[in-house]
């Protein structure tokens, strides 16, 4: 009998961790919610196992995944990212039945998904940090200390959830008013999203460029890194668009970040993938943000410029193998750029586009082009998952290669039915200051004119729907 593993997630990234379990000739179980029936990801495994009718609710279930894994006879669970992934009781859960969590441990989990305990261990290892608080006090002692913080640093500030994550649970506050107002509504909101209501202050970093870095330990004692990220073209704080390497032309300053992500892991005691991230300002200044335990959606650039795959090499890891390269043996080779294309309405403040069905699909491909996506032509997108329809990475040999490799797959991109951000981000890629490598998060504020499109701007599209609809009228006379 074949070793089995299996997959505690959906959509692209369900699909991207079943390919690298089978090339390393384990079976792989996917797990789904009844919305799902129809995802490619339960065609791709190699046994599927229905969880409940959902939504979300069954994918978030700890027990109901457990005991699938045990069902299917798996020895290991890969969480992918969202869901699960940063969950320490999940972890723990895995720990405790004698399955393999392809990740950290849940100590390291839970010491670093509670920002305040991780800034603490990084302040312990000399990391530089954004000045911040420990969790504010329920009622009008935490308001005051807030308050007393805003006074000594000055506004703007960011009122965080202490165990916030993907973006949830920020707000930027300028005032005592607004500080009153916010931190009971920021509570609230917490322990929605993170089931914790305990927030805490930082200052802001005014316009900063967001840099992230790949780092890979075994649990022999070795760390490496696989280069910078640049993430800082954002929206609502979350990515939309990721890069390797970081643009900013300081060779020392990223190697130093480098190696302080490396230091900053072995603080932490970490094991497997993770990503340690930064802030960095407008006198080149670095800060520690924080430590995401679990492959990053955006893993997709730094495999196109290292040759690593990142999630064959985390299986590998959690079953106890060591590293097979060290730091020596891994270069960075030209640049990647990944696009997001989500099914969504960027005119209408990314509004989801869940509901409709895909009725004309046509990908770009060609060298250097990774699409890792999930929709299907005759796919209809659930109203109750994420947008996410395809990651579209893009690898060239310089900057300008990549960028115009970019815009030319852009431009054959065709997906009908819902909107999506391929036209918007078609804009993106004919910025002059996008394709000078000149942005920072304040980027899509500072463009407003990125959302003057046409939905159908580029000629694929409309020859496409053009193809479509005489399609349509073939096979049926009566049509309009």
């Amino acid at each position: 009998m074949k070793t089995k593993i299996l997959v505690a997630n959906r959509g692209e990234i369900a699909i991207r961790l079943i390919r690298a379990i089978q090339e390393l000739k384990y079976e792989a179980v996917a797990v789904y919610e009844s919305p799902d029936k129809d995802s490619r990801h339960i065609r791709l495994a190699n046994e599927a196992i229905w969880l409940g009718p959902g939504p979300r609710c069954d994918y978030l279930d700890i027990s109901k995944i457990i005991k699938a894994a045990k069902k299917s006879g798996a020895i290991a669970i890969h969480p992918g990212y969202g869901f699960l992934a940063e969950n320490p009781d999940f972890a723990k859960a895995c720990e405790d039945e004698g399955i393999i969590f392809i990740g950290p441990s849940s100590k390291v989990i839970s010491d670093l998904g509670n920002k305040v305990i991780a800034r603490s261990i990084m302040a312990e290892a000399g990391i530089p940090m954004v000045p911040g608080t420990k969790d504010l006090a329920v009622g009008d002692e935490g308001v005051e200390t807030a308050i007393a913080f805003a006074a000594e640093f000055k506004y703007p500030v960011m009122l965080k959830a202490t165990c916030g994550g993907g973006g949830r649970g920020i707000r930027l506050i300028e005032s005592d008013e607004q500080m009153r107002e916010e931190i009971p509504v920021a509570r609230a909101e917490a322990k929605a999203a993170f089931n914790d209501d305990r927030v805490y202050l930082e200052k802001v970093v005014i316009e900063p460029k967001h840099v992230e870095v790949q780092i890979m330990a075994d649990s022999h004692g070795n760390t490496v890194h696989l280069g910078t990220r640049d993430c800082s073209i954002q929206r609502r704080n979350q990515k939309l668009i990721e890069i390797a390497p970081s643009m900013i032309g300081d060779k020392e300053l990223l190697d130093t970040i480098c190696d302080t992500a490396v230091k900053a892991a072995k603080a932490a005691n970490y094991f497997n993938a993770g990503t340690v991230e930064f802030l960095i300002d407008k006198n080149f200044n670095y800060y520690f943000m924080e430590i995401n335990t679990r492959v990053q959606v955006e893993h997709t650039v730094t495999e196109m410029i290292t040759g690593i795959d990142i999630v064959r090499t985390q299986i590998k890891l959690a079953m106890g193998k060591q590293l097979s390269f060290e730091q020596k043996d891994i270069q960075m080779r030209g640049h990647a750029i990944e696009m997001r294309i989500n099914a969504e309405d960027p005119k209408a403040d990314f509004m989801p586009e869940g509901g409709k069905t895909v009725t004309v699909y046509r990908s770009p491909g060609g060298y250097g082009v990774r699409l890792d996506g999930f929709v299907y032509q005759g796919y209809t997108i659930p109203q109750v998952y994420d947008s996410l329809l395809v990651k579209m990475t893009v690898h060239g040999y310089s900057w300008n290669e990549t960028v115009d490799r970019l815009r030319r797959c852009l431009q054959n991109f065709v997906i009908s039915g819902p909107k999506t951000t391929i036209p918007f981000f078609l804009n993106i890629a004919k910025d002059p200051d996008f394709n000078s490598g000149d942005f920072d998060t304040s980027y899509l504020s500072k463009h407003p004119e990125l959302f003057n499109y046409e939905e159908n701007a580029n000629e694929a599209s409309k020859l496409s729907n053009l193809i479509a609809e005489i399609h349509h009228r073939g096979h049926n006379p009566y049509a309009a």
